[in-house]
């Protein structure tokens, strides 16, 4: 029998009162393997109203004791990543390196957290008219909320977002993606074994309706999403509309100009690695590659031929290149947008529907597809699939590809290989994407810098990670002080302007 998961508030774990369950499913099996809580609107509401409580004390923490709690929780995760890593895989996928991945990059934005007595710091300057010094100081707001997705469930919730919004003070609602809810339930049992007091993280699954309580609260000061642009688009209009800091990482179409100057195999491995890691479920995914027509056959004959190669197997097998995708439902619907990309004329040259992982019939497995000849106008190459297929694009040259990827509606990601320094620093200077890469094919940034999309792929003005991550959870407050000489304790005025003014 399925193992029925509790939800976690104000230090507790508790069973739900709705009496209903959503199934978590071993991908690979296709075996139901858990069922997470479909949390009733007043369990949310003591979610909200736990964290609330629990700020006044938690943010008159000192800054130095916070952080120890992002130390302990530091090596709690590290003395436990092979199990996490294979728990993470068994409900969403991911091979065992994958998997593992996902748990060392939460871990590199808790590294980040332990930073903040230095990363936090305000500024100040003395005299700022005589006799007056401002300080700047950086205060945690109150109660923040996350809505997290199924495909990163543990660098997602545990490094985006929960690690800095808590250390630098605030307190925590997350809302768990009910598909692969056990990955961060376990996580937040060993944040709470680090010592994170009551209250300050709590962590729920629930249906979109009593998730939409997070986005209207009076408690709550901030909201962290990410998830699809439809969906990110409602969270960012009605959070701010309600008077809330929003952050929303949404969808992407991330597309590499591959020049006919770059080194074949070595791209091509970046492109297979790109493509198809993590099942193509992952916002910084390569769905899209432009070749220079001069190297195209070329390129997709290596291309083909290497993904032809790809290991397909359960997700926790060591040996596995590429695992199921997250439900039987998301596979259908990548096997739609293959059949759609057939009649739209793209040429199929690698099609993964096909694919039977022998002892695991039931897993929800797609091979690598691969379609060559994408034109302008057609969907599969301008929307967002999120599984394991490629779109192979042919232009002339330079400066058409180009063109061709900022005429996306997102930017999350773009790529170049070259060999040639000047385009790759025209590729840098004119392509509108926020993070790129040379000759990297997943240019995303380590925790100290931001992960920055643009159009499209992102709603807010400052994102997550880096120091855009400090200032997202954080307010500043500015104090000017003065300090009265003898001769001012004998004056009867002072200026309309005291002190705001250094010209007189």
């Amino acid at each position: 029998m399925a193992r029925k998961l509790k939800f976690f508030v104000g230090g507790e774990w508790r069973e739900t009162a709705s009496g209903q369950y959503m199934p978590v499913y071993n991908t690979s099996t296709g075996e139901v393997m858990a069922e997470a809580p479909k949390c009733t609107a007043a369990e949310v509401e003591e979610a909200v109203e736990a964290a609330a409580a629990a700020f006044p004390a938690w943010r008159d923490t000192p800054l130095p004791k916070r952080t120890q709690v992002m130390f302990r929780f530091k090596e709690l995760i590290e003395k436990e990543l092979d199990s996490l890593a294979r728990l993470l895989s068994t409900e969403m996928g991911k091979n065992l390196n994958e998997a593992r991945g996902d748990v060392l990059k939460a871990i590199e934005v808790v590294e980040l957290a332990c930073a903040l007595p230095a990363t936090m710091q305000g500024r100040s300057l003395m005299n700022v008219s005589t006799g007056y010094d401002t300080v700047t100081y950086r205060e945690p707001l109150g109660v923040f909320a996350g809505i997290a997705p199924y495909n990163f469930p543990a660098m997602i919730p545990f490094g985006w977002m929960i690690p800095l919004a808590v250390t630098t003070g605030n307190c925590f609602v997350l809302k768990a993606a009910s598909m692969v809810p056990q990955t961060g339930m376990r996580l937040a049992e060993l944040l709470d074994h680090a010592g994170l007091p009551k209250g300050v993280l709590n962590l729920i699954t629930c249906s979109r309706n009593e998730a939409e309580i997070l986005l209207r609260h009076p408690a709550i000061k901030g909201v962290c999403f990410v998830g699809s642009t439809k969906i990110g688009l409602h969270v960012y209009q009605t959070a701010a509309a309600h008077g809330k800091r929003v952050q929303c990482q949404t969808e992407a179409k991330n597309h590499a100009l591959v020049l006919r100057d770059a080194p074949i195999r070595p791209t091509a491995a970046r492109i297979i690695n790109s493509a198809f890691g993590c099942a193509g479920q992952r916002c910084m995914a390569l769905p899209v590659v432009c070749v220079e027509e001069a190297i195209g056959n070329e390129l997709v004959e290596s291309v083909v031929e290497a993904a032809r190669k790809l290991h397909i197997g359960p997700a926790w097998d060591p040996n596995t290149e590429l695992g199921p995708v997250v439900s039987a439902e998301h596979r259908k619907f990548v096997c739609d947008w293959i059949e759609k990309g057939v009649r739209e004329g793209a040429k199929l040259v690698l099609d993964g529907r096909g694919v039977k992982v022998q002892g695991y019939e039931k897993g929800f497995f797609l091979g690598p597809t691969i379609f060559d000849h994408v034109e302008p106008g057609m969907r599969v190459g301008i929307d967002e699939i999120f599984g394991p297929v490629l779109c192979i694009k042919r232009v002339k040259d330079f400066d058409e590809g180009v063109e061709l990827i900022n005429s996306s509606e997102f930017a999350n990601g773009a790529s170049i290989f070259t060999l040639n320094g000047y385009f790759a620093r025209e590729f840098s200077r004119r392509i509108h994407a926020g993070m790129v890469g040379i000759n990297v094919g997943i240019p995303v940034p380590i925790s100290a810098f931001p992960f920055c999309g643009h159009k499209a792929s992102f709603f807010g003005d400052l994102h997550c990670m880096g120091t855009d991550g400090v200032e997202f959870f954080t307010e500043t407050k500015a104090v000017t002080s003065h300090w009265f000489s003898s001769d001012e304790m004998k004056q009867a005025k002072v200026s309309t302007w005291e002190g705001t003014i250094s010209r007189t």
